[in-house]
């Protein structure tokens, strides 16, 4: 009892203090602490101790409003039809996406899905907001208002740039997306490569989204350039041990 006390523990600390003003963050119920799933490895694996329940979102209108339309442009864009509405029309969609693509493909596939986001304001704000420490700190801001909805409640936190102190870090306690999905390949192809190279293309700000697979958080770092695939650690993650993807292609790895 007292080892599973620690375990526990060490994979939960207690999470940092939201703001519940900002949009879609205060219609979070958090859930209690178990232990959320068992990575996969390719000689051991953990037993697993207790089926996490999911978290409960309440989505206000507009939270629907945006889940529905990146689910509809995801639909269109892989030719699949989800009979389901909300955000479990997305995470089918996106499963879908991921069992009939290529990671390539899959990449491929939730950049033409973003196609569906207005490009002239896209491009007014790369215009009005080149690489600065206003504009990093602003996307970072931004992005914990405007995409609650998409990652789950978030918040800025500061990080040291060029050797100042700036707010251009956004911290996601426990990613929705990831929850939703358990499957570290549809983490990274789906939503960390794409969406980087989206933000850099069209907002012109580099941006690092650094997954922590063990307690399903994630930081997404203004201004910092991902590193290459072949040296970021999230390529080396195992996928979950209840991964359907990775039980269904018969190995551990679903991320290529």
């Amino acid at each position: 009892m007292m080892a599973a006390t620690l375990v526990q523990s060490s994979l939960f600390p207690p999470p940092l203090q939201i703001n519940p003003r900002r949009i879609g963050m205060q219609n979070k119920r958090r859930s209690p602490p178990f232990v959320q799933s068992v990575l996969a490895d390719n000689n051991k694996s953990l037993e697993i101790i207790s089926e996490p329940p999911k978290t409960v979102y309440n989505d206000n209108w507009f939270d629907r409003l945006a889940i529905n339309h990146l689910s509809n442009a995801l639909q269109a864009s892989t030719g699949f039809k989800s009979e389901k509405s909300g955000y479990e029309g997305l995470i089918e969609a996106a499963t879908m996406a991921s069992q009939k693509f290529s990671p390539i493909k899959q990449r491929e596939v939730v950049m033409q899905t973003l196609d569906a986001y207005p490009k002239p304001i896209l491009s007014l704000m790369k215009k009005l907001l080149p690489p600065s420490k206003f504009s990093r700190e602003f996307f970072a801001a931004f992005t914990t208002i405007f995409f609650a909805w998409l990652v789950g409640p978030c918040q800025v936190k500061e990080s040291e740039f060029e050797g100042r102190i700036e707010k251009n870090v956004v911290h996601i306690p426990k990613c929705r997306f990831l929850e939703g999905t358990n499957c570290v390949g549809m983490c990274t192809n789906l939503c960390k490569m794409p969406s980087q190279a989206f933000i850099k293309e069209f907002v012109g700000v580099p941006v690092n989204m650094v997954p922590n697979f063990d307690d399903m958080s994630c930081e997404m770092i203004f201004g910092e350039e991902p590193p290459p695939q072949s040296l970021d650690p999230a390529f080396a993650q195992p996928c979950y041990k209840q991964c359907k993807a990775t039980i269904k292609r018969n190995h551990k790895n679903c991320t290529d």
